[in-house]
């Protein structure tokens, strides 16, 4: 193992890596998403950071109603994140489809049929206190024997 790779690994056990995904919502979840990285809910006090690249990330946020075009997005941007990872849905659109839910609607929920979800928000929006909850809440489910964990 590398230094460079044994520095990353001890930075990463102390910290959360998330990512999120918009799969086509009304951008109500999206914005109490980034409420979280405000300086009033202020995440990377709790050791939480943001990253664009799937490759980085431990949880993957997923907000908005899943749609038939994802299909083939969805499942390989779940297997970029590197093992133990976990999925959060949040809001009312990955759960249940929320008011897009209709008949003759081109959406598919909810997003757990499609990839394995960890905890959900329930919510339109959810408040980002909410938001923080799930993922110190699932924190423990990926760390779990991280620091004794052989790569």
């Amino acid at each position: 193992m590398s230094i460079l790779q044994t520095i990353k690994d001890k930075v990463r056990s102390r910290s959360i890596h998330v990512s999120y995904v918009d799969l086509g919502s009304c951008n109500g979840c999206d914005i109490e998403v980034l409420a979280c990285l405000a300086p009033r809910y202020d995440i990377e006090q709790y050791g939480i950071y943001v990253h664009n690249n799937p490759r980085e990330a431990d949880v993957l946020i997923v907000i908005g109603a899943y749609t038939p075009g994802w299909q083939e997005k969805l499942t390989p941007l779940w297997e970029k994140i590197p093992d133990p990872k976990a999925a959060i849905a949040v809001g009312n659109c990955p759960i249940s489809g929320c008011c897009f839910n209709r008949r003759g609607a081109y959406i598919d929920p909810p997003v757990s049929k499609h990839i394995p979800v960890a905890a959900e928000v329930p919510g339109c929006p959810p408040r980002p206190t909410e938001i923080l909850a799930a993922i110190l809440s699932v924190r423990d489910a990926v760390f779990a024997n991280w620091e004794g964990r052989q790569r």
